[in-house]
């Protein structure tokens, strides 16, 4: 049975204790159905159950706004959408503050979390029958949540306030740990997960080893990037080792799908496709309507393009509701190789089918012999938005060409246009400040699609929100021989995901798979009575240039025979980035190679962060840094501002802090 079953009734419980950070108010409004005293956390039951709601600290990271804001906003891949919502962290204005909601409320639900850890870490020992195979299980997930909430607020954050007891009662004296401090609890928290978690869980969604070994590793190569050069180089040896070791030991226990849509070939709530062995991880969502709580799994609603406004198409359950907050960079497209690599094309969607036939277009003046202007263009079923991804230098389209064809045609390059990261091109959408319409048109990510929603217009997805893959720790290995200068070593496990992306013998390119399908077993169908916007086509063949039809293994094409031949990609923009050496040249590559297999996957700015390469990124990729306002300041925007709802809360000596203490406090820069 799955865990999620329970967490939103249990969720509550954490609020019991009056901590002054915390979760806000505009979080936790969950219905609660049972009513615990903390006088429960002194018993095996109560423990139990404080356990379970303690997972809805993972569910946090998939539920509103701030998911894809401090993860995925202001990076290489994405930029700002169809809405302005949140736009200032794309774009580093004066806007990103201390009083930011999100960065606020990201804040108190992690000191949530870490409460509820520190009371299973306290009362495990003390009122657990020891004897208990259970015991271990509840000690090692609280030092689990502690590590992990931890970790993500060091990653955003700096230096915290450690809290490693828990909180009864208001509490307002705190003091900022150092980054240093801060990741030897959090490593020493992940390595007694380790030691404490079974390998394999009592009940779907619970912490597994693994998932601390993952973290373990994950934590370990942050301490050991440029972020931290300051004052780790007294661990950097011994940290890429612990990589390597348990990097090895996730992906002996997780084996990668064979086939990479595996993962996002989402049929059904709690369905075949959730129980993937590569996925270490995963926030437990579900169609249950009892442990959906407050907000759901939203991340379906901020990749889509604007699709419903097309005449011929409207809004359905397989399209997704798009609030469209985040579009795709040039370099989120240019950083695959889109002949070879299936990663790409099983991570898009670039083709629309009519649902409104009514209100298809017609011909018009461009009517092809045997129409007449008063024809529709398509009917039901058939292509009516299709996206070409193609490449400058491609001939074949123009503005004035593209109207005699039957769908609405979107085209990243018009013949004659120079190739840019940066600067506007073809029809798709580009950055321009207070016009969204300009920025609605752009290949979309798929792999959060939800058609098992149950009205259109729900917010709440079903899906569960995967945190943690096997897939990333063979990166993570790489990366750590590759700062090893071991890049022999390295190839096999850079090779065997590329492997896994290569195109097998007799696969159809030309196939679209996403969550969209989900429709088909929801009992709402699509929603809408002209079928589905949902394409089961792709625009491979078009976009790479009407290739000839083929099924021909490309598996061999995407591996590396050597490491000369990563140093020497043309697809890893080695020059733009200013990467000479082989060290600089393995860090632009391994975070290319990142994009490829994990785009979207809300962690692209700690990556970015963590490695330094977060401001030379943005300025090269992100259009949200032509606009005016935008001012990356590498000394400030590295971290998030320390929220000033806490420095409002707390005291020194019984005594609220001056604005100058709380400047003190504060983050360079804010």
């Amino acid at each position: 049975m799955k865990i999620h079953k329970y967490i939103a009734i249990i969720a509550g419980i954490i609020m019991w204790m009056g901590i002054a950070l915390s979760c806000s108010e505009e979080f936790l409004k969950e219905e609660l159905t049972t009513k615990d005293s903390t006088q429960s956390f002194e018993t095996p039951e109560g423990l139990d159950k404080l356990s379970i709601g303690m997972y809805q600290t993972f569910e946090f990271h998939f539920n509103y706004e701030w998911s894809y804001a401090l993860t995925n906003y202001g990076t290489d891949e994405m930029s700002v959408g169809n809405d302005e919502a949140r736009a200032y962290y794309n774009n580093y204005t004066s806007s990103v503050s201390p009083a930011d909601g999100d960065a606020g409320t990201y804040w108190d639900n992690m000191y949530g979390g870490i409460n509820s850890a520190n009371i299973l870490i306290s009362n495990v020992p003390a009122f657990y029958d020891q004897s208990s195979p259970n015991a271990n299980v509840r000690l090692g997930e609280g030092y689990f949540v502690r590590g992990f909430n931890y970790f993500v607020l060091v990653t955003q954050f700096g230096g915290v306030p450690l809290v490693k007891e828990p909180v009864q009662g208001p509490q307002t004296e705190f003091t900022r740990n150092t980054v240093e401090e801060c990741y030897e609890l959090i490593i020493s928290d992940l390595k007694n997960a380790y030691d404490l978690l079974p390998a394999t869980p009592a009940e779907t969604g619970r912490l597994t080893k693994w998932a601390a070994a993952h973290y373990l590793a994950k934590a370990s190569l942050s301490r050991a990037s440029e972020i931290n050069d300051s004052w780790n180089s007294a661990y950097k040896s011994a940290d890429l080792e612990t990589v390597i070791k348990y990097g090895k030991e996730v992906i002996a226990a997780h084996p990668l799908c064979n086939d990479f849509v595996n993962l996002w070939d989402y049929t059904t709530p709690n369905g075949n496709n959730e129980k993937v062995s590569e996925v270490i991880l995963a926030a437990q969502f579900s169609n249950d309507a009892a442990s959906k709580g407050r907000y759901g799994n939203q991340i379906h609603l901020y990749y889509p393009a604007i699709y419903q406004n097309l005449a011929g198409l409207v809004r359905d359950l397989s399209g997704d509701r798009e609030f469209s907050r985040m579009r795709t960079t040039n370099y989120a497209l240019d950083v695959y190789d889109r002949v070879n690599d299936s990663r790409f094309w099983k991570s898009f969607t670039t083709s629309y089918r009519c649902n409104n036939p009514g209100a298809a277009p017609l011909w018009g003046d461009y009517a092809p012999a045997g129409k007449t202007g008063t024809d529709r263009k398509f009917v039901a079923g058939e292509e009516g938005a299709l996206y070409i991804v193609n490449d400058a230098g491609d001939t074949r389209y123009t503005s004035e060409n593209i109207k005699y064809r039957a769908p609405h045609m979107f085209v990243r390059y018009f013949s004659g246009e120079a190739g840019s990261s940066l600067n506007q091109h073809g029809n798709y959408g580009w950055y321009s400040a207070g016009a969204n319409t300009e920025r609605s048109r752009f290949v979309a990510l798929s792999k959060f699609r939800d058609g098992s929603r149950t009205s259109i217009a729900d917010q709440f997805g079903c899906r569960d929100g995967i945190m943690a893959r096997s897939a990333e720790d063979y990166l993570m290995i790489a990366e750590a021989l590759g700062r090893q200068e071991k890049y022999s070593d390295a190839l096999p496990y850079i090779n065997a995901l590329r492997e896994r992306a290569g195109y097998a013998n007799g696969e159809n390119r030309n196939k679209n798979v996403d969550g969209g399908q989900a429709y088909k077993t929801n009992s709402l169908g699509s929603g809408v009575a002209g079928g589905a916007v949902y394409s089961e086509t792709n625009t491979y063949y078009e976009s790479n240039n009407d290739i000839p039809v083929t099924t021909a293994a490309t598996k061999d094409d995407l591996k590396f025979a050597s490491v000369d031949a990563i140093f020497n990609s043309p697809r890893e923009f080695y020059s733009t980035l200013g990467a000479s050496s082989n060290a600089e040249k393995f860090i632009v590559f391994i975070l290319n190679e990142r994009s490829r297999e994990l785009m979207g996957e809300l962690i692209r700015w700690p990556d970015l962060a963590r490695t330094k390469q977060l401001e030379k990124r943005w300025k090269s990729f992100n259009d949200g840094n032509t606009i005016a306002g935008a001012a990356f300041n590498a000394s400030t925007h590295y971290l998030r501002p320390i929220p000033q709802t806490f420095l409002n809360a707390i005291t020194k000596n019984g005594v609220a802090l001056t604005d100058a203490e709380k400047q003190a406090m504060q983050n360079p820069g804010y």
